[in-house]
């Protein structure tokens, strides 16, 4: 049976002096932390959505991913710096500390905040929020254990990030 672990967030939160749109995760699953990248599990379909969203290719490497938030003005990070956690399950995660927030919205011009899946929605109400003031809009999780909504359906929910940005 597998055992809780403390992990910290070891990658750095994904932004420029454009970025406009912040998108939050709850925190890295095992495949992102060995990648020391967002949204690395092959089966999350967070690139999928975003490459069909702008219309571009499929970013295959970090690079290409890094341009393709670049382009469009987004910020990715999560809501937790470290926690208790067993592999990647968000269902197993006690002892959140927060990550701080204000390292980006202090340094971009960030008009919105949106949360991928329930799990970030209610952390970020609990641990950022209080800190921010400013509300967040939850979106359903592009992970594969969300697998009661299929990518159109996904496609058609996160479509609102480019909207009036």
């Amino acid at each position: 049976m597998a055992e809780y672990e403390r992990h910290t967030h070891e990658f750095p939160p994904l932004y420029n002096s454009d970025s406009r749109i912040l998108i939050l995760g709850s925190f890295p699953s095992v495949r992102s932390r060995e990648q020391k990248f967002y949204y690395g599990h092959p089966q999350n379909r967070f690139w999928k959505i975003l490459a069909a969203l702008t219309r571009e290719p499929f970013p295959e490497t970090i690079q290409q991913k890094r341009e393709l938030t670049a382009r469009y003005g987004i910020a990715l990070w999560d809501v937790i710096e470290s926690c208790d956690i067993i592999g990647s399950s968000d269902s197993s995660i006690r002892n959140v500390v927060p990550t701080d927030l204000p390292l980006i919205l202090d340094a971009c011009p960030i008009r919105a905040i949106y949360t991928n899946g329930q799990l970030a929605g209610r952390l970020y109400r609990k641990y950022q929020y209080p800190v921010t003031g400013r509300e967040n809009i939850g979106l359903p999780s592009t992970s594969p254990a969300n697998a009661a909504w299929s990518l159109e359906r996904l496609i058609g929910q996160w479509k609102v990030i480019l909207e009036d940005h």
